[in-house]
């Protein structure tokens, strides 16, 4: 699976225009290869993101190729931010949780939690180990944990997401679990910088692929 990692700045009084082009990505539904696409406003209302998930390095490329240019001319937000940050690599883990598959994560969630990370050098293996022993079955373990990914964005640099059924599982994830998770994975130890985002989901801006 390949993840993409979308990070939009977004213009005072340009809000309007940014939402009504971003649900026109919706065309994306017929191309091959989507799992899902979905995004939102984070907590200052300044900066839209968005997660896509491709099924493979292959059915990603063929799109920004070959459809890529002209969706996105279509959209018509170029005028409404004033910085993008566009990254993307392959998803290394799958987070399991109370969801029958991604794609159902994708459709049933209204919440988004990403922590994008730098990880110190040599900590690599350290990380995903602890992502895959300590904080998979934890966040597993809370209800209204769908499912997540771990994508690798660069060498040192991996984006964890996972999906919610509300921000009252996740609320109550963060005040009941999330203390004793982080004092057992030891992030200081594997990451030299966070940036965390708890994202409400933009149900317009929801893409899921109309291929089976």
């Amino acid at each position: 699976m390949w993840g993409k990692w979308i990070d939009c700045r977004v213009r005072p009084g340009a809000h309007g225009t940014f939402a009504v082009g971003q649900r026109r990505w919706a065309t994306l539904a017929g191309e091959p290869g989507l799992v899902g696409q979905v995004g939102g406003w984070s907590r200052t209302g300044d900066q839209a993101l968005v997660l896509g998930l491709w099924a493979d390095e292959e059915a990603y490329g063929r799109f920004m190729r070959e459809r890529h240019d002209t969706v996105a001319t279509e959209a018509a937000q170029q005028g409404s931010w004033t910085a993008i940050r566009v990254s993307a690599g392959p998803v290394v883990q799958a987070v399991p949780g109370a969801a029958a598959s991604l794609a159902d994560a994708l459709k049933h969630a209204t919440l988004l939690r990403a922590a994008d990370c730098v990880l110190r050098p040599g900590r690599t293996g350290h990380f995903l180990e602890v992502q895959r022993e300590v904080w998979a079955p934890g966040m597993a373990a809370a209800g209204g944990m769908l499912a997540g990914t771990v994508t690798r964005l660069a060498a040192d640099r991996y984006l964890v997401t996972t999906l919610w059924t509300s921000p009252e599982a996740h609320t109550a994830y963060t005040a009941d679990a999330l203390p004793a998770l982080r004092a057992r994975a030891d992030v200081p130890a594997d990451v030299e910088s966070l940036t965390g985002h708890v994202l409400p989901l933009e149900l317009s801006w929801q893409v899921l692929p109309s291929r089976i």
